[in-house]
């Protein structure tokens, strides 16, 4: 956007040069005919000032920190971004349990699938809300990110040993 109001600006500015020539012949045009690079040189370094990091830090507020919405906050914004976050925490899982874990390394993986199972019906209701509304590509998404996460948790599932999710050791206290 920044180039092209620097193209219009220089656009304009030779074509005033031009209409000057044409309208007052005895002005000198070749006189003012470095406003032209000088317009580029100022917007350049305009430029190169308003993206520093000291500009910009100087313009940076406690308001602006703490209203800023990251890409990632405490829920998942999209159904892919939290079936690629359950596919994750799946293949952790299971590359947790594949070497010979302990009992607290089963128990925390139990609690990890506990939690992939929570956040895979999370992705189900989310899933089923915006299939109605989806176009075909859209549809296909949907199903093919709930097909990856279901699949993950399944290998998750067969991976933990028999009686893992049954109750863990603090429940039975």
């Amino acid at each position: 956007m920044f180039r092209l109001f620097v193209a219009l600006i220089l656009a304009a500015e030779v074509l005033a040069l031009a209409v000057l020539e044409r309208v007052a012949p005895g002005v000198p045009v070749l006189a003012l005919s470095p406003v032209v690079p000088l317009t580029l040189v100022a917007a350049l370094f305009l430029r190169w000032a308003l993206d520093s990091t000291a500009y910009r830090a100087r313009r940076l507020s406690p308001e602006a920190i703490a209203g800023y919405k990251g890409s990632r906050g405490p829920a998942e914004n999209s159904p892919e971004e939290l079936s690629r976050s359950i596919v994750e925490r799946a293949d952790e899982i299971r590359r947790a349990l594949a070497e010979s874990p302990s009992e607290i390394r089963v128990e925390m993986c139990a609690l990890g699938y506990r939690a992939c199972a929570n956040d895979m019906i999370t992705l189900t209701h989310l899933t089923n809300e915006e299939l109605p509304y989806a176009g075909f590509l859209r549809r296909v998404k949907l199903r093919r990110s709930r097909k990856r996460a279901t699949d993950a948790l399944a290998a998750a599932r067969a991976a933990l040993p028999p009686g893992a999710l049954r109750t863990t050791r603090q429940e039975h206290q």
